[in-house]
C-alpha cells in the first residue's frame, strides 16, 4: 500500500483505494451502538441534577419560611405582631422584601436575596406571584392541592411528573 522513500516519507502507491465499504460500516455501527448508549445517560444526568435543584429549591423555600416563623414567634408582643394569627408569610415577595419584627439589632430581617424557581415548571412570566410554586397555608389539609390564601406555610412542586426513584415530585 504505501512505499518509502529514503527521506522518510510514506506515499501512497496508484492503484490503492480509501477505506472499504465495509470500515465504513462497521465505523458507523460502533457509532451508532456507542450513541445508544451515551443519549439515555445523558438524559438521565439532566434529569437527575432537575431533580437534585428541585430538592435543594424545596429545601431553601422551606427554611426561609421557617426561619420567619421563628423571627415572628420572638417577636415582643405589639401592634406588629397583630398582621397575621399564624406567624407565617402573606406571601413568597415577603421572604424577600423582610419584615421588621422589633429587633432593634436587626432591623428588617430578610429571608430571601432572590426568587427562588421550581425547576420542572417555571414561572410563565416575572409576575407570578407564587415563582412557580403550589402554596398551602396554615389552616390548609396537609394534602389539599389549593391554597386557602391566609398565609404561606409550605410550598411544593405543581409537576405531575415520577422522580427516578418512583415518587411523585409533587409530594416531595
Amino acid at each position: 500500500m504505501f512505499a518509502k522513500f529514503g527521506t522518510g516519507l510514506a506515499v501512497r502507491l496508484r492503484g490503492t483505494s480509501g477505506i472499504s465499504l465495509i470500515e465504513l460500516i462497521v465505523t458507523l455501527t460502533i457509532l451508532a451502538i456507542l450513541a445508544s448508549v451515551v443519549m439515555p445517560m445523558a438524559q438521565m444526568t439532566a434529569r437527575r441534577s432537575k431533580e437534585l435543584e428541585l430538592r435543594r429549591n424545596l429545601r431553601t423555600m422551606r427554611t426561609a419560611i421557617d426561619d420567619y416563623k421563628k423571627a415572628w414567634d420572638k417577636m415582643p408582643a405589639g401592634p406588629n405582631k397583630a398582621d397575621t394569627d399564624s406567624g407565617y408569610p402573606k406571601d413568597l415577595q415577603t421572604l424577600i422584601d423582610g419584615k421588621d419584627f422589633g429587633d432593634l439589632k436587626a432591623g428588617k430581617q430578610k429571608f430571601l436575596r432572590r426568587k427562588i424557581y421550581d425547576p420542572f415548571n417555571p414561572p410563565e412570566s416575572a409576575s407570578d406571584e407564587q415563582w412557580g410554586w403550589e402554596l398551602r397555608s396554615y389552616k390548609d389539609k396537609p394534602d389539599s392541592s389549593k391554597w386557602g390564601g391566609e398565609d404561606v406555610f409550605d410550598v411544593y412542586s405543581k409537576s405531575e411528573g415520577t422522580a427516578i426513584d418512583g415518587s411523585k415530585y409533587k409530594d416531595w
